[in-house]
């Protein structure tokens, strides 16, 4: 082995510009785990900082126990963090070729890493350094026989953005192409073997069209016999060729398709909340399904299509040197064929659109009624869904109808074109033949015959490739609606990072939801410390879950400025934010799956202690226990065997179990029966325990330990203050108090000592 020590020699490419390497080894130290994860994640943490990016810790949730964390999970956690990473295997003479002077990352067999910082290309070693060395530490020189005793060729590759680019590329046809060009080797197979298979299969034409004369006019047995055994060789040459050809053709399909799966659900799932909110889940579900039209589109007659355009430039040569009085018979047919379906496209178009919208619609009704059985179910509805349904499906059936009759239409007008091209073109070589007293011989009559339809069949699907494109665009365009639109990627992957302790401020906020005149808040100003238990209160519609949804980044369309111990919202990574975040609705959904994996859907690494020690904070470990089989209790989609309040406790230890910095229940308790109410109110103290909570309320009794409560009115902030101070000074809240404890009268109120000012009444 070869060690080079020091500062390298001339000749040696090595990155100039390396950041300090002492705080990602000191960052990678303070996690309790193994020296090798230590290592592992120092070298990521390294990387990351040379592009630009501060990697989260808390973000892997390791434990001390664990082995070092696998390339797939390092990824996923770089992802996240916005940058491009890639785990791939490599040998040493590819790792010298490297000329992008960016560290890389080499997994070793341990399950620590090295970072390989530069070459050395005349002796034949890679420059490495230690990721938990410090600055002054120098590079060591390793060759190929010493790496391998440690290393099998993992590495893992990191960019700041792939292609450079910020925004995502639009989804249509072009994007669609680039995916099933990334397979360059499978397409050249196919179209080696297209190319072969079309030979072949005109090669037994040519031999028939040459030898069938001379068989029958000789009747030579011998010549029959080799023509049989040589088209017996061809044939299954053909057919051999034609499944290997079917299989590559299958195998496309598959990556295309586990492409686009993959793109149009991680664009789904970046589309913000509220787009989620104006479109019906049919619709979103249907358009996207068109999708498979694409697919089947690009991987399947576009494909053949260009097979056919290759055997055309074959055929034509031949048909002319067999006549070219017949060929050019053929061509005009074939054009008028093309004239004629090129003539229906527009109005086929505004069919296709139609049932598109159509299916759409019913697709809607469908996923709604499922949706909303319970409901449709308990209020005896079916009669009026079904009526719903049937609306739809009649509309979709004379849209099918209609579209049918007008195809009727090119078919018909069509098909005597292309029977020409099979057949007549046969009869007209025998009439010029008679005519001309010049027969040609029956094999090349039977051979354009042959050859004269194998024309006609490629023109036609160029004319019918048309017609296919328009559809695939049409499909695009609905899919396209979808994706397209503006979505929260760029904030999911990019901004700030801190560590959270929990202050919030609003200064001036301003915000008004879309088609909607009269602002949900108003020039909003407030500014609680860490560790706050924050009670939100007032009427309906005074802007109190959106204060919640500003919060959770759900609408960043706001004038003024949210700040989170002092950063600025819009600054700060939106899935950091989720991340630290807890949430609680009033109408929660859980999972199909058991009980534990809903309480730690949010963290899947954690352990059954995690989720255990969540559901005693949130108070759901005592009826837990209870179910038949405890945390292991599979859960069915719409949870029948759990109790709104049963839901609404897994809900809050499902938010704990990220131990967040900031939590929000979002009138969390109202759904719940009182016992389970009282046992949640009396874990609240618990769970604000070295976090801020804020906790939207109509029951003011569940807000009395908060140690503020703001009231709203119609998006402004009435009062500050504790409930005391509340029920003194401020009309709404003693209102809304007194309307909910009616058998507290103000006089009696009076009597204990904190009778309302009246004077002070805002």
């Amino acid at each position: 082995m070869n060690h080079t020590s020091g500062s390298p020699g001339p000749g040696v490419a090595v990155n100039q510009s390396e950041p300090p390497p002492e705080s990602a080894a000191h960052n990678a130290a303070d996690v309790g785990v193994n020296p090798q994860t230590k290592s592992r994640l120092a070298a990521v943490i390294y990387t990351a900082r040379y592009h630009g990016v501060e990697m989260d810790l808390e973000a892997l949730r390791l434990r001390p126990a664990e082995p070092a964390p696998s390339p797939p999970v390092l990824v996923e956690w770089l992802r996240e963090a916005g940058l491009w990473a890639r785990g791939v295997p490599m040998n040493f003479r590819q790792l010298m070729k490297v000329d992008d002077p960016a560290p890389i990352v080499l997994l070793l067999d341990d399950g620590g890493a090295a970072l390989m910082v530069g070459r050395d290309r005349e002796r034949g070693v890679v420059l490495l350094r230690d990721p938990l060395s410090g600055p002054s530490d120098p590079m060591v020189g390793v060759d190929e026989l010493r790496l391998k005793q440690v290393w099998s060729g993992a590495v893992l590759l990191i960019r700041a953005s792939r292609h450079g680019r910020a925004e995502e590329p639009v989804f249509n046809l072009g994007l669609i192409a680039g995916l099933v060009w990334e397979d360059k080797a499978i397409l050249r197979d196919i179209a080696v073997a297209s190319i072969t298979i079309t030979v072949l299969s005109l090669l037994p034409i040519l031999v028939v069209m040459r030898v069938l004369g001379t068989v029958i006019e000789y009747h030579s047995m011998d010549s029959l016999a080799m023509m049989t055994l040589m088209l017996i060789v061809v044939v299954i040459a053909e057919a051999l060729l034609s499944g290997a050809r079917k299989l590559l053709e299958v195998v496309l399909a598959a990556k295309l398709d586990s492409r686009l799966n993959l793109m149009v659900f991680d664009r789904l799932l970046a589309l913000p909340i509220t787009f989620f909110e104006r479109q019906q889940s049919g619709e979103i579900a249907y358009k996207v399904g068109q999708m498979n039209k694409v697919r089947e589109f690009m991987t399947g007659k576009l494909m053949n299509t260009f097979i056919d355009l290759f055997m055309l430039t074959l055929l034509l040569p031949l048909i002319f040197y067999i006549s070219g009085t017949l060929a050019w018979t053929v061509l005009i047919a074939a054009a008028l064929l093309a004239a004629i379906i090129a003539a229906f496209l527009r109005p086929m178009g505004v069919y296709v659109g139609k049932i598109i919208n159509a299916e759409s619609a019913k697709s809607s009704v469908l996923v709604e009624s499922i949706y909303g059985v319970r409901t449709v179910k308990a209020l005896a509805l079916e009669p009026a869904r079904a009526a719903d349904w049937d609306r739809r499906v009649a509309e979709v059936a004379q849209l099918q109808v209609d579209q049918g009759k007008l195809g009727i239409w090119p078919m018909a007008l069509s098909l005597p074109l292309q029977r020409y091209c099979s057949f007549g073109a046969l009869l007209l070589g025998a009439y010029i033949a008679l005519k001309t007293q010049n027969p040609t011989d029956v094999g090349s009559l039977w051979g354009f015959m042959m050859l004269g339809g194998r024309v006609a069949g490629p023109l036609v699907s160029l004319a019918g490739l048309m017609e296919s494109i328009q559809d695939a665009q049409t499909a695009i365009a609905q899919v396209g609606n979808v994706l397209n639109r503006p979505n929260e990627k760029h904030a999911l992957t990019h901004g700030l990072r801190p560590s959270f302790q929990g202050e919030v401020e609003f200064d001036t906020v301003t915000f008004t939801y879309e088609g909607s005149k009269a602002p949900a808040l108003d020039k909003m100003s407030f500014k609680v410390p860490a560790g706050t238990m924050l009670g939100l209160v007032g009427r309906s519609g005074s802007g109190k879950s959106t204060v919640t949804r500003l919060l959770q980044g759900i609408n960043r369309e706001y004038n003024g400025a949210i700040r989170i111990d002092g950063y600025d919202m819009r600054e700060i990574n939106l899935r950091h934010i989720r991340k630290h975040f807890g949430m609680v609705l009033q109408d929660n959904f859980l999972f199909r799956g058991t009980v534990k994996e809903n309480i730690i859907a949010g963290r899947p690494g954690l352990s059954f202690e995690d989720a255990v020690r969540a559901a005693r904070l949130a108070g759901a470990e005592e009826f837990i226990e209870r179910l038949p089989n405890g945390y292991d209790t599979f859960i069915q989609e719409g949870s029948p065997n759990l109790s709104g309040g049963q839901k609404q406790r897994l809900a809050i230890a499902r938010a704990l179990i990220t131990d967040p910095r900031i939590l929000i229940l979002d009138e969390a308790t109202s759904a719940l029966d009182p016992e389970s109410e009282a046992l949640v109110n009396a874990n609240i103290t618990r769970i604000a325990k070295g976090r801020t909570m804020v906790i939207v309320s109509h029951r003011l009794s569940s807000l009395l330990d908060c140690d503020l409560i703001m009231v709203l009115d119609r998006g402004r902030m009435v009062d500050l203050g504790t409930h005391h101070e509340l029920v003194e000074r401020c009309a709404i809240y003693r209102h809304l108090w007194f309307q909910q404890n009616r058998h507290l009268s103000p006089e009696g109120f009076n009597d204990a000592g904190t009778a309302p000012i009246l004077a002070q009444e805002r």
